[in-house]
């Protein structure tokens, strides 16, 4: 009998939902449902975890509210993946904090060998204190080395929502965020879930 990942069990998430990733560098033949679970890691966190964004959405409209979701953030990268997950067109966001440096750099570690041929989107906002310019230029000069194509805009978005509109419009597949959006993600894929506003093509990467 397999054993449920400890993983799952402490976020309270569906054993076929959650996959765990220990590589520290993806290989191009990676695919958020596979490998199958494995649970015997225990002399290190995963790298990664993915979560299936459909059976998670399906298994939060059988709760009242999503608290599974937003109720403990994980120091893990999460990956909620759409079916057809694609790397085509990333959009990152920096907001001029070291968290959101970070993960960028991280996400990029993790991903480098995946991402040569992807499209990048980077939204920073409109303004940026005089000792965060050389950080974000950092940023811009590693995300354009990694990438086919970059471009860099200035917004000064604050909801995940503003951040969800510009990815349908602009047919981005990939939202790299941090987990302080968490608890609005979870109730923004909640309440509109195959709505009219609903993306098929768009997945998330949250961390801290």
């Amino acid at each position: 009998m397999d054993l449920k990942s400890p993983h799952a069990l402490r976020y309270e998430l569906p054993e076929d939902v959650l996959r765990e990733f220990y590589s520290k560098e993806l290989t191009e033949s990676f695919d958020p449902s596979l490998p199958p679970p494995s649970y015997f890691h225990n002399e290190e966190n995963p790298s990664l975890f993915t979560i299936d964004l459909y059976k998670t959405l399906e298994w939060l409209h059988q709760h009242d509210y999503p608290k599974p979701l937003e109720k403990e953030v994980c120091p893990i990268p999460v990956l909620l993946y759409v079916p057809e997950f694609s790397i085509h067109h990333l959009l990152f966001h920096y907001d001029g904090t070291p968290n959101s440096a970070d993960l960028i750099k991280r996400f990029i570690f993790l991903f480098k060998n995946l991402i040569g041929q992807s499209k990048a989107t980077i939204i920073s906002p409109s303004f940026i204190p005089k000792s965060k310019i050389r950080e974000e230029q950092e940023i811009i000069q590693l995300v354009s080395s990694t990438t086919r194509e970059t471009s860099f805009i200035k917004f000064n978005f604050n909801r995940i929502g503003d951040f969800w509109s510009y990815a349908v419009k602009h047919d981005c597949t990939l939202l790299v965020t941090t987990k302080n959006y968490q608890a609005d993600l979870a109730k923004v894929l909640f309440h509109f879930y195959k709505g009219k506003i609903w993306s098929e093509k768009l997945s998330f990467y949250l961390s801290v």
